[in-house]
């Protein structure tokens, strides 16, 4: 029996672990495929275009703007980053599924455009766990984990966009209750092509 392709998008405040559960569940999860994002930056050593991001300048990445080409996109610092609706709608027409991982603002303008994903939000046991994970990796100024920690309350504000709230409090329950949902809805009837 044939089923449609499934967008999962998950995403969820900094810190959260949504890297480490997207690379889990492309290790384990059966036809799941990743959403490759579009770029200005340039190419690190070893990033394959087509593979790690698409690269493109910022005249072609202005010109995809204009051409409504992107579930969403977003400007940091001076890059900019965008989901390429053509990648993502061509694997869910011939039948597979797409994983996202995408920050808030990113997931909001995706549930615009395509509201029928599947839409996951990954959050922290409590944000005291939260701001040790920050500290821990290491990445972030003493500022930048107070600001990421301050978004992070006012992103939950933004919880009732999403279809299923998953508390990262371990990584391996996490990725269950992830892969049960997958499994979910893979099985719902609307999903399926019956014909």
């Amino acid at each position: 029996m044939n089923r449609k392709g499934i967008l999962f998008v998950i995403s969820g405040p900094s810190g959260v672990g949504k890297g480490t559960l997207k690379k889990a569940l492309l290790d384990q999860t059966k036809d799941l495929n990743l959403s490759i994002s579009a770029t200005t930056r340039p190419a690190r050593l070893g990033e394959v275009h087509g593979q790690h991001y698409f690269f493109v300048d910022q005249a072609k990445f202005r010109e995809m703007i204009e051409q409504d080409a992107f579930l969403e996109w977003a400007q940091v610092y001076s890059n900019l980053y965008g989901t390429p609706r053509g990648f993502v709608l061509n694997h869910l027409q011939q039948g597979r599924d797409v994983l996202l991982e995408i920050d808030i603002q990113g997931a909001l303008q995706v549930k615009e455009k395509m509201p029928s994903g599947v839409f996951i939000f990954i959050y922290p046991p409590n944000l005291e766990e939260l701001a040790f994970r920050l500290v821990s990796r290491g990445q972030d100024s003493q500022d930048s984990i107070e600001a990421r920690l301050a978004a992070c309350e006012n992103e939950l504000k933004h919880i009732d966009y999403y279809d299923y709230l998953v508390v990262n409090d371990k990584i391996d329950r996490a990725l269950q209750k992830i892969t049960a949902i997958i499994i979910a809805e893979r099985c719902k009837i609307k999903n399926l092509n019956m014909r």
